[in-house]
């Protein structure tokens, strides 16, 4: 099983508060949900939808998932179309991004030699200043942010950023399209380079002036931050995103084991250095914004920012500021392309495999179906490539998998934990590594994993505010549009679980028993003993 490094990593500035309920989550709920997952996939030897024969009327759950990872699959492709295309523009004497005397450049761009703290006025952060080149370049030179008024005026794909993401499309068939044989040989690269880059990329950063402010702002714990509710819902998600849980890959690729294979070291080893590698990550990026911070003479939290601004605006701006420019903006985009590629290579397997599982029409013409998936993905995905495309993407990265992605891994937890039940998943571990998981993973899966889920859950609904883009505020409409995607997938579980109520005859009880599997159904307080045993 190999680790998936999902490309959100990078997206998100850890901080001292934000490492204490990431590292909560990690032990309560992420690694316990990983280990779950490898298991189910391992032992059934089966994709996302097709695994829950262990208890069909849960089967919509896998429907979801395959869907949240088919929608993360539009925009994320286009983001690693990003990253190619700022490859390209890589390979030049002098970074284009490094001055204003170029055609996609406003009247009112400010040299960053002639920068200084004054120029900001009225409080504005210079994380927030998109009159820089490096944030021109991004808004005005690949978006052409400047020629959309907004998400209801898209405009026509742009043609550059469609051959990239092509490109991008044509790698990702071509190393699924004979399944693990190809993406297993691509993952040894996608996988191994990155880790190679984010040391050269941390060795050059803690050499830079500036760079010991970063890590000591890094690693400061502002407790105050841990009540804000955002913190602690970033974090659960940046969880799910970063290890993958939630989104069949690791299912999918978990069926492909050797049966006896030991999961729970692959489930310990593969969380921990993944998270591990988010926490290294951590010095590389503040490093940088203390060298930032001290190139400006501004504070830290004034260039401190998360997401694509911290990728394609901070990040490049200081590499052009270092001695062989190109070289390390060369570096930094191949990490952030393998990086991206091998994340969405584990999400396409997880719809890929999870159907054609399920379908056999479809696993009997694997590669016409994976061209299918990809083709319609690249087709999906220009409409986040147009002049306002990045208001599509901030929908689809909001909506696509938040809310949504948490509450597929609750109801996944909760249909092997509560209605196949811990007991019968422990003894099909034990079949498969001769022991059976310990009294704590039986906690988290049965208790601690789901009310965690349900809270945050709960608390993502509830502190739910308006979407925004830098200052555009998204119309009503559009917010519609965005919880129509969520629910979308959401709705998949109680739907499927009506329709097969209706599909199958017998008494309510015979039904019952047909739908969760169970060797006979249990009442009363036989049923109450299967639901508390552990």
């Amino acid at each position: 099983m190999q680790p998936i490094q999902r490309l959100q990593c990078l997206f998100t500035v850890f901080s001292g508060a934000f490492l204490i309920p990431y590292i909560l989550f990690l032990i309560i709920a992420g690694m316990p949900l990983f280990y779950m997952e490898l298991a189910l996939g391992q032992y059934n030897r089966e994709g996302a939808a097709t695994v829950w024969k262990i208890c069909p009327v849960f089967k919509g759950v896998g429907y979801a998932v395959i869907l949240i990872a088919l929608y993360v699959g539009f925009y994320y492709n286009v983001i690693i179309a990003w990253s190619l295309y700022y490859l390209f523009s890589s390979f030049t004497f002098e970074l284009p991004w490094t001055n204003c005397h170029n055609s996609w450049n406003s009247p009112n761009c400010t040299d960053p030699k002639l920068f200084n703290a004054s120029v900001l006025g009225n409080g504005t952060k210079y994380s927030k200043y998109k009159l820089t080149p490096a944030a021109e370049f991004y808004e005005r030179g690949v978006l052409h942010l400047h020629e959309s008024r907004g998400i209801h005026d898209l405009g026509l794909p742009r043609w550059q950023l469609s051959l990239c993401l092509l490109v991008v499309v044509i790698i990702l068939f071509f190393s699924l399209w004979k399944g693990v044989k190809t993406s297993g040989k691509v993952v040894w690269i996608t996988a191994t380079l990155p880790y190679v880059v984010l040391f050269v990329l941390l060795i050059h950063g803690i050499t830079l002036p500036g760079a010991y402010n970063g890590i000591n702002a890094y690693l400061h714990i502002d407790f105050r931050r841990l009540k804000e509710a955002t913190v602690w819902i970033d974090a659960a998600t940046q969880i799910f995103y970063s290890l993958g849980a939630g989104f069949g890959v690791l299912i999918a690729f978990a069926s492909y084991n050797k049966f006896d294979n030991n999961c729970y070291r692959d489930a310990l080893l593969t969380s921990t250095i993944n998270c591990v590698t988010s926490f290294i990550s951590g010095f590389a990026i503040f490093s940088i914004l203390g060298y930032m911070a001290h190139e400006h003479k501004v504070k830290i939290e004034d260039v401190a920012t998360e997401g694509a601004g911290l990728v394609f605006i901070l990040y490049p701006e200081a590499i052009s500021t270092l001695s062989g420019s190109t070289f390390w903006a060369v570096v930094f985009f191949i990490m952030l392309l393998t990086l991206g590629i091998d994340s969405s290579m584990g999400g396409m397997e997880a719809v890929i495999t999870g159907l054609a599982d399920d379908f056999h029409l479809l696993k009997q013409h694997r590669k016409l179906f994976t061209f299918g998936v990809s083709f319609g993905t690249f087709l999906l995905a220009l409409f986040c490539i147009t002049n306002g495309g990045i208001y599509v993407l901030t929908l689809l990265d909001t909506f696509a998998a938040g809310t949504s992605i948490l509450f597929a891994v609750l109801m996944e937890a909760i249909g092997v934990s509560w209605f196949y039940g811990v007991d019968r998943f422990s003894e099909d571990i034990q079949q498969m590594m001769g022991f059976k998981p310990g009294l704590y993973w039986r906690l988290c899966w049965k208790f601690v994993s789901p009310a965690f889920l349900l809270f945050v859950v709960i608390v993502s609904i509830i502190n739910f505010k308006p979407l925004t883009y830098d200052d555009y505020t998204f119309p009503l409409w559009a917010n519609r549009i965005g919880w129509g995607i969520a629910l979308s997938s959401m709705i998949l579980v109680p739907a499927y679980i009506i329709y097969k109520f209706m599909n199958v005859r017998g008494t309510f009880k015979e039904v019952s028993a047909t739908l969760i599997k169970c060797h006979e159904m249990l009442l009363g307080n036989e049923m109450l003993q299967h639901w508390l045993t552990i």
